[in-house]
């Protein structure tokens, strides 16, 4: 059970979750802790009660951890892990387990340290030379072998180029089952994973177990799990893995690393985003959110219909289908709101919304809603901002 009441920021007045039907100014109301009252928490709709109960924490158990891969690049990790960290300090509490982070890498540094601000109770440090560039076949290898040797059982990955190729291999390797671009993560009372993902073209939303098989695993967009607060203080254990690997077991060699010179769009990582859909009615408009995108150091997101139109290229796609985004700010221009591009971006800390038609669904979730044609709207606030 948790004691949840209905958020300030929720833009209804009522929500139904789980049977129970919750208003807008009531206090905190015991609710079984579901699947629909985590979704709930996880977009913002509900506060929970900071009431500490007099319940005597039970001692953690050793072993049949909750494992995230700790993605890195260029000796950087990623955001997704934070998140996922987040996550799985949640599902861990509910195990009454340990959280494990793996890190791959030629030289770990200050990355273990990080790791255990953000979350982990181990880091399970794998150090070599032939680890210093991403190798779908060595990384195979080093994380199937710790996994067969520790025996976690959960591991998640983030859905990003590098984890969606990972992932598949290691089940494949080690013989268990694996769920793709999760939205979704809960423990049942059975304390199996129930993996939440859109299915049918995002028609329909599917919740995936496997019970058969250990380690359950899934892929999670970035996103859609809030990160825990950093706390450098918080203590964790290194462990050192050895490698156990050469040359001999890739396939392949890096013989040169070229950047591309193409702008590459990193909308996971955006702190401001600006979308826009079909109510910018020409591809060439999209030459307005790119202006307005450069005065305040956004990136350019976009609708599934315009992408589809060929108006912009898919990396800028935000919803069910697209990316999921989390961004500080979101500006929605010319853009209705259709469930699939909410699911996307629902969780932004403000939403900016621009229609002409005032029963546009976007205004639902908005915290700031603008009735005006956008063609006209962003010219106006470009030459403003440029006044500054």
């Amino acid at each position: 059970m948790v004691k949840v009441k209905l958020a300030d920021s929720y833009p209804g007045f009522s929500l139904t979750v789980d049977g129970v039907i919750l208003n807008k100014g009531d206090d905190f109301v015991e609710i079984n802790d579901s699947l629909d009252v985590e979704q709930a928490i996880n977009n913002g709709y509900l506060d929970i009660s900071e009431e500490k109960e007099d319940i005597e924490k039970k001692e953690v158990k050793e072993g049949n951890e909750v494992w995230v891969f700790a993605e890195q690049r260029n000796g950087k990790i990623t955001r997704v892990v934070f998140e996922l960290l987040g996550k799985a300090r949640d599902l861990s509490g509910k195990l009454n387990v340990k959280v494990g982070a793996v890190l791959v890498c030629e030289k770990g540094v200050d990355l273990p340290k990080e790791l255990i601000a953000y979350g982990a109770d181990k880091v399970y440090l794998i150090e070599d030379t032939l680890l210093n560039n991403f190798k779908t076949d060595l990384y195979t290898k080093v994380i199937s072998d710790l996994i067969k040797k520790e025996n976690p059982q959960i591991v998640m990955y983030g859905a990003t180029n590098i984890g969606r190729d990972l992932a598949p291999r290691i089940a494949q390797r080690i013989t268990t089952g694996l769920t793709a671009d999760c939205t979704g993560l809960d423990i049942d009372e059975d304390n199996l994973l129930v993996q939440t993902r859109p299915a049918f073209g995002g028609n329909i939303m599917a919740m995936i177990k496997c019970p058969k098989h250990k380690p359950q695993m899934s892929t999670v967009r970035p996103g859609i799990f809030k990160m825990l607060e950093k706390d450098s203080k918080r203590k964790g254990e290194l462990i050192n893995v050895e490698a156990r690997i050469s040359e001999r077991d890739s396939v392949t060699r890096v013989l040169e690393i070229v950047k591309s010179k193409k702008k590459t769009v990193n909308l996971e990582e955006a702190q401001i985003i600006i979308s826009g859909g079909r109510g910018l009615c020409d591809k060439k408009n999209f030459k307005l959110l790119e202006e307005l995108a450069s005065l305040i150091g956004a990136e350019v997101g976009a609708s599934r219909a315009v992408v589809d139109a060929g108006w912009i290229a898919k990396d800028h796609q935000v919803g069910q289908t697209g990316k999921t985004v989390r961004p500080k700010a979101y500006m929605a221009c010319g853009i209705s709101g259709a469930i699939q591009h909410r699911a996307g971006m629902q969780n932004s800390d403000i939403i900016i919304a621009i229609n002409k038609d005032p029963n546009a669904m976007i205004f639902s979730i908005a915290d700031y809603g603008i009735v005006a044609d956008v063609k006209e709207f962003l010219p106006a606030l470009i030459n403003e901002l440029k006044k500054q």
